[in-house]
């Protein structure tokens, strides 16, 4: 018998230098097929000839900008851009809802949250961590202006709660203070965000402080007199319209001859009533030049009535100064994507101005029975397999963006250009 142990001594260093041996082959092997990659490049590159600078992107997404427009493309303006988009130098760089106000960030150096309610007034005055209340009257409207920060300094955000904050504002705006009118969904959704789920009048108003300072949300206008009129007529024929309705539902369904005699009274008033206001809008519209045109507009367009393009006037004042995807926020007829990993929701609309999207609703029906480019585009999407409803959502939004671009270039309808 021989012992085995000298062997495995052997025979270790045996494997150690086989081990070495091959490594020493594998980097000379990658040495050489580094040279030989460095050496075809070149000769490629000398084989081709020189081209010229690249002078646009072909591609989305390229990193590269561009310092000289390409010669080759066409400059005309394709009928399926953004043409709500203003052109020219002065455009602005995107078409998407910008709602910070950026302006005037070096400015602003305190925020104001204020919650309304009939009878007070609750403030929070960011960063300065200080809360006070003030009676909703004259008084306490000059006892507030007395507190607040400097005129251009700060920025007020208010929601709107129906009526009771327009005093407010109004006095604001006078006294040359940047205010904003916020939604109270939108402020609301922001204070849970932030944990808060407790509701008081104090709480509001810091955490409207709190919104002004991250959300900066776009200022708001003061309206004229004649505007507040204006959509003071509107909203009240819309009541009247809604009662009428409700009322003819309730004679239907009559059996009383003395309920049946008060219907048809009420009815009757409500009729009147109706076409008095119909009068005194046509009147107050026909007062001001810009909403003449305006009106002439709106109304030139197939499928707009009298009617809807007084709640245009009314109520999107907008209308013509913003860009296609924003009115189309604006008045909530843009989808939404609803998406999660894997899963593709149904994109539907949400938001927006009701009374708004009710009279365009209702227009739009009649535009994709008379409209020569509703119906073309309506029986595209019907091809297509698209339900009804989703047809209607995007005629809507077509139109309202035809009446957008009108406004804008102040031009009646062009039957001959569509067609």
């Amino acid at each position: 018998m021989f012992c085995n142990r000298p062997n495995l001594k052997c025979r270790s260093l045996d494997s150690e230098f086989r081990f070495r041996s091959m490594s020493c082959m594998l980097q000379s092997k990658q040495k050489l097929v580094s040279k030989k990659t460095k050496k075809k490049p070149l000769k490629a590159a000398a084989q081709q000839p020189s081209k010229s600078p690249v002078r646009d992107r072909i591609c989305l997404g390229a990193f590269n900008t561009v310092s000289e427009q390409d010669p080759r493309r066409s400059l005309e303006s394709n009928p399926n851009s953004r043409q709500s988009r203003p052109q020219g130098k002065t455009s602005q760089p995107s078409s998407h809802l910008q709602d910070r106000v950026t302006s005037m960030d070096s400015l602003i150096t305190s925020f104001v949250g204020m919650d309304i309610s009939k009878h007070t007034w609750d403030v929070h005055l960011s960063p300065d961590n200080r809360s006070f209340t003030v009676p909703a009257t004259a008084t306490g409207l000059s006892e507030l202006l007395s507190q607040l920060p400097a005129v251009g300094t700060c920025l007020i955000v208010m929601e709107a709660t129906g009526g009771y904050e327009r005093d407010l504002a109004a006095g604001l705006f006078d006294a040359g203070h940047l205010v904003s009118i916020a939604n109270p969904r939108q402020c609301r959704d922001f204070a849970k965000a932030f944990g808060q789920l407790a509701k008081t009048d104090r709480v509001d108003a810091r955490m409207l402080a709190l919104f002004a300072e991250k959300v900066r949300p776009r200022l708001s206008e003061k309206p004229s007199e004649k505007q507040a009129e204006l959509d003071e007529l509107v909203t009240r024929r819309r009541q009247l319209v809604a009662f009428q309705s409700a009322e003819l539902v309730r004679q239907e369904q009559a059996r009383s001859k003395q309920a049946i005699r008060s219907l048809k009274k009420h009815l009757e008033l409500l009729k009147k009533q109706i076409k008095e206001l119909n009068a005194a809008i046509a009147k107050l519209i026909q007062s001001d030049e810009d909403w003449r045109r305006r009106a002439e507009i709106v109304a030139s367009t197939p499928g707009i009535g009298e009617a809807t393009a007084a709640t245009l006037i009314a109520e999107l004042p907008e209308l013509g100064k913003i860009n296609r995807n924003e009115i189309a926020s604006l008045v909530g007829v843009a989808p939404f994507n609803h998406d999660s990993g894997k899963f593709k929701g149904q994109r539907r609309i949400k938001g927006g101005r009701k009374s708004v999207r009710t009279a365009l609703y209702m227009a739009t029906f009649s535009a994709m029975r008379a409209n020569p480019l509703i119906q073309v585009f309506d029986e595209r999407l019907k091809t297509k397999g698209k339900p009804f409803k989703v047809r209607v959502i995007a005629c809507m939004r077509k139109l309202l963006t035809i009446l957008n671009i009108m406004v804008r270039e102040q031009t009646l309808w062009m039957p001959k250009i569509v067609n």
